[in-house]
């Protein structure tokens, strides 16, 4: 016993130029509780407390009083008599330990000699130290000081834990904001594998089907209207497409200017591509209407419509494109300029896939730019 309080005897503070100037600044401050049944040596713990710095001092007569204390009120550290009526030190300390709310308290248990069991017992369930009676002063003080100590450090690692957590919930919501830019940018399997570090993602899609539109008479009032009001009006109306393409289960690919281009059948293959472009076109001409009415204009749009192979790909380093290429796209684009206002038209390769399904309407030969003549076709409705 004597080895182990020698030991205790070197723990800084044993005097008070031994203590860490964070710790004596945080002195004053610090609240104890001192649990006592005896109401003399609680007046003489007070006293040597007193007599270090520390002044805000609760006093319980038994263990209950001290855990009715401790649920109304935190405390820096607790000097815990061990034989004590109705709930002794022991039983104490076993509820602190067991309450998560309670179990960053430091406890010294003050103990006689006789009670040497129960003391080691106290330290294996976790009391901070312990402090024999008759206690010596300097023995007092390089306890308290030691425990209050342990504590402080302990506080800051808790303190630097919770910034770390703080951190890294910032992190992760600034990595769900990246997530969800990168999926409003690009179709969701792609954007995955970027994710995974793929750095060239290509693919060839031998069934799709291409959509093109384009307002007729935005150039003209684009001139009429501030560059604010000019976007904002274009996100009214392109918002409705996306909701539409969203729901339908199409990829819009991008807008250039006031064009709109999507696709079905990629980047996950579906048999009824053509089917479900073929609504969009329909629906986008109601959401047209319907933005005419809230905005009170009269705007018009023709659309364009071509199935076929295509390869897609992402292009850029430091901003991500998802585009299509092939002959498909240069054909529904030409679909869509060779097109008259409020129609969509569509090419021999989507006639094919949409005649049992929809109403029809052959409009006969038309030159295409860089393709020559094409028989193209007007989509009405569903049959």
């Amino acid at each position: 016993m004597n080895t182990g309080e020698n030991s205790i005897l070197r723990v800084p503070g044993e005097n008070i130029h031994q203590i860490s100037p964070e710790l004596l600044g945080m002195i004053e401050g610090m609240k104890v509780m001192v649990v006592d049944d005896s109401r003399t040596l609680r007046k003489l713990l007070i006293r040597e407390l007193n007599g270090i710095g520390i002044t805000n001092i609760l006093e319980a007569v038994d263990g209950l009083e001290a855990l009715s204390l401790l649920q109304k009120e935190s405390f820096d550290l607790m000097l815990l008599d061990m034989e004590m009526p109705e709930l002794d030190g022991l039983g104490v300390l076993r509820k602190i330990k067991a309450d998560q709310n309670l179990s960053y308290l430091p406890v010294i248990v003050v103990s006689g000699a006789e009670e040497l069991d129960k003391t080691v017992e106290c330290i294996q369930i976790g009391a901070e130290d312990y402090l024999p009676k008759p206690f010596n002063s300097i023995l007092l003080r390089a306890r308290v000081y030691s425990s209050l100590e342990k504590k402080r450090l302990r506080d800051i690692d808790v303190q630097r834990m919770q910034e770390l957590k703080n951190e890294k919930e910032l992190l992760d919501i600034e990595q769900m904001k990246t997530e969800k830019l990168m999926l409003n940018i690009l179709p969701k399997p792609i954007a995955e594998r970027l994710k995974k570090g793929e750095k060239n993602i290509a693919g060839s899609y031998p069934e799709s089907t291409v959509l093109f539109s384009d307002l007729v008479g935005f150039t003209a009032m684009s001139s009429q209207k501030s560059a604010s009001e000019l976007v904002t009006l274009l996100n009214s109306l392109f918002t409705r497409f996306d909701l539409r393409a969203e729901q339908l289960g199409l990829e819009k690919i991008k807008t250039i200017g006031d064009a709109y281009m999507a696709v079905g059948g990629i980047p996950i293959p579906r048999s009824d591509h053509a089917e479900i472009v073929a609504e969009m076109a329909i629906g986008m001409f109601e959401d047209l209407k319907q933005f005419n009415i809230a905005h009170s204009m009269n705007l018009e749009m023709r659309i364009g419509i071509n199935s076929g192979p295509v390869v897609a790909g992402v292009i850029g380093f430091t901003k991500f494109s998802y585009d299509l290429w092939g002959n498909t796209v240069n054909t529904a684009s030409r679909m869509e300029s060779t097109s008259v206002n409020g129609r969509i038209q569509i090419s021999p390769s989507s006639q094919e896939l949409l005649a049992n399904s929809y109403l029809l309407e052959e409009r006969g030969l038309m030159e295409c730019k860089g393709l020559g003549q094409i028989t193209t076709y007007f989509l009405n409705e569903k049959k």
